[in-house]
Order: C-alpha cells, then structure tokens, then sequence
C-alpha cells in the first residue's frame, strides 16, 4: 500500500535498527552517506537533462512572448529541483543516523518464506487471508483493498496480492497491486507494487480514467531493487527499518512509535486521533508506526495498526486523516465511526 506522509516537525531521531538487512556497518564503513551523495550527483545531472530538454521546447515556441515565459518556467523548475536535491540529499543523511551505515543487503532466499496463503507463523499485525477487505475513507477519497486470491513468483518466492482502489471525488485516482510474502519468523515482507496513478479530464465522452503515471512501481530483483518489511512479527518501539529499496524511485522507511498504544496513554499520539475509533480497536495493544519517504523531505505519516485488522488510520501532513470505516473480517468493524 502507497504509504500517506506527514510532518511532525520532530526530524528523524537515533533509533534502534533493523541489523539483520544492513551489512558493512560494523567496520564503520560508511555506505548510507555514500549512497546518499551518489544519489545526489545524480539528481543534478538529471536536473541538467530536464533543463536542456526544456530549453529544447521553448526554442521550437513561435511566438516571443509564450517563448520568453517558457524560459522563465523552465529557469524556475531548475532552481526548484536543484533544491529538492540539496534537500534530499540533508534528509538521506539525516536518515542514515537512524537506518545505519551499513549497505542495505538483506537476505530474502526463498527458503525462508511460506505459503502466502496459509503461513505457519502469521503476522498478527497484517492479516494475509484471502478475501479479507478494508475500506478506508476520507474527507474526499474511498479506499478499498482486498487480498484477492492471486500470487505473484518474484525472486522465487510467491507473494500474495493486495488489490488497493483509491477513488477521488468519484474518479478512479490510483489502482495498485502490491505484493507480500511471508516469512517463517512471522515478518511480512513488501516485495513491490505496480501503481499506477489516474486523472479525469472534464469534457471527456465518455468520462475515463487516464493513466498519468506509474511512478512508485517495483519489483524485487528487477533492477536490483529490494524488498523490505511492511511488519515485524514482534515490534520494537524504536525499530527503525526499509519497506522498500529502491533508489530514486521508492525508498519508505518505518519507525516504530509504540507498541501499546491506547488513547489516553500518549498525548502526542492522540493528536487527531478519533477517540471512539481507538477505543474500538485498542485494548493499550495497538502499534504506531512513522512512516517516510526518503525522497520526500520533512514529510511523515503516522500509521496506526490494530491486532487482527491491521492499519486502521492514517494521519497525514495536510491534516487529513484516512480512516477505516469497514471491514468484512472482523465483528470489531461493526458501525465504525465515520470521518
């Protein structure tokens, strides 16, 4: 699932990390900052590649005026992305104090993962079964994701699929099957997505939804991407971890906030949090989660999951909150508060 983010204002803190997919940090090698200048070496080559293209486009503008505004369009979209690559370039080296130094290299051998469809050692966190369906709503999307009974073979290893529909004021917005996997320890493990983002246009006949971009796609092992975890099996406040790896494209990380969360406990917590929902949903056993982007700077999310159910609410950096409002699994979701 696409992860929703949002600002906190707390910057990224030391934390405990996931060692087992890091390698090289204990000879104080210092691959993560050397990752994070590469990538910044090439943000600027490719914001030089743009900048000509452009500059191509307004040569070919006949008339002087529309030419001269093209110019200073493609002058301000350079400034622009040269200072988004500064920025994430800071927020990649900031995240390093928190993910570590070591190359990011885990192991994902396909001996170590299970049936998707009837794992030994379920993560209770983030149910896998066949036909489970949440529906999540906000102040103008409807969220639908269904575990739909198909399996993807990627790097050897079968994934279940989660089919997740987002429609925005009545148009189908995002459509998106990622892909999970598994393991016999009881970590779920994200393997990729094919996300692919929709736009309708008024004056359309008929009104159809038009690809715009599949930005965010990955598939492990392809292009040397990576797979990371979406759930530890036994959460740790402070464990900080990938959801995904791969670079310039799709680079989640996850920090774990609490691992008893009920409403009341926690001030900062319980900001924007619907009492009624938690109290639903939390017996002081729910898991907070901050989730990022590395490609975004100062941008967070607060995810909350719930045992049995899985995600039941995200709070963005809009303020907007995303909230379960049904599921078909579960006695629990019965008349949920709606948003």
């Amino acid at each position: 699932m696409r992860s929703a983010r949002m600002r906190t204002g707390q910057g990224l803190a030391t934390a405990v990390v996931i060692t087992f997919a890091l390698t090289g940090a204990s000879r104080g090698e210092n691959f993560c900052s050397r990752t994070a200048s590469t990538l910044y070496d090439a943000c600027k080559a490719g914001v030089i590649d743009d900048a000509l293209v452009q500059k191509a486009i307004c040569l070919n503008v006949s008339d002087a005026t529309d030419r001269n505004a093209c110019t200073s369009e493609a002058t301000d979209a350079r400034d622009e992305a040269n200072q988004l690559c500064k920025d994430q370039r800071n927020w990649r080296l900031a995240a390093c104090k928190s993910v570590g130094e070591g190359r990011y290299d885990p192991d994902f051998s396909p001996a170590l993962f299970d049936d998707p469809r009837n794992p030994t050692n379920p993560n209770r966190y983030f149910p896998l079964q066949v036909g489970n369906r949440w529906e999540f709503r906000s102040a103008n999307e409807v969220d639908i994701v269904e575990v739909v009974n198909e399996t993807k073979l990627i790097a050897g290893v079968n994934c279940i699929v989660f089919r997740d529909l987002v429609s925005r004021d009545g148009d189908l917005a995002e459509a998106t099957d990622d892909w999970y996997a598994p393991a016999k320890n009881g970590n779920t493990w994200y393997f990729g997505e094919e996300a692919k983002d929709f736009e309708s246009f008024e004056g359309d006949d008929p009104r159809r939804p038009e690809l715009v971009s599949i930005d965010g796609s990955f598939k492990a092992g392809r292009n040397r991407d990576k797979p990371g975890i979406i759930f530890l099996a036994s959460p740790t406040k402070g464990a900080v971890y990938f959801e995904e790896f791969s670079l310039d494209n799709a680079e989640d990380v996850t920090e774990i906030l609490s691992v008893n969360y009920g409403f009341g406990n926690d001030s900062d917590l319980d900001q924007s949090v619907p009492q009624q929902l938690a109290d639903r949903l939390c017996s002081h056993d729910c898991v907070v989660t901050r989730n990022f982007s590395l490609l975004e700077p100062d941008v967070f999310a607060r995810k909350y999951s719930a045992p049995g159910i899985g995600v039941f609410l995200e709070i963005e950096s809009t303020g907007a909150i995303s909230q379960l409002v049904n599921c078909n699994f579960d006695a629990r979701c019965t008349n949920l508060p709606q948003p």
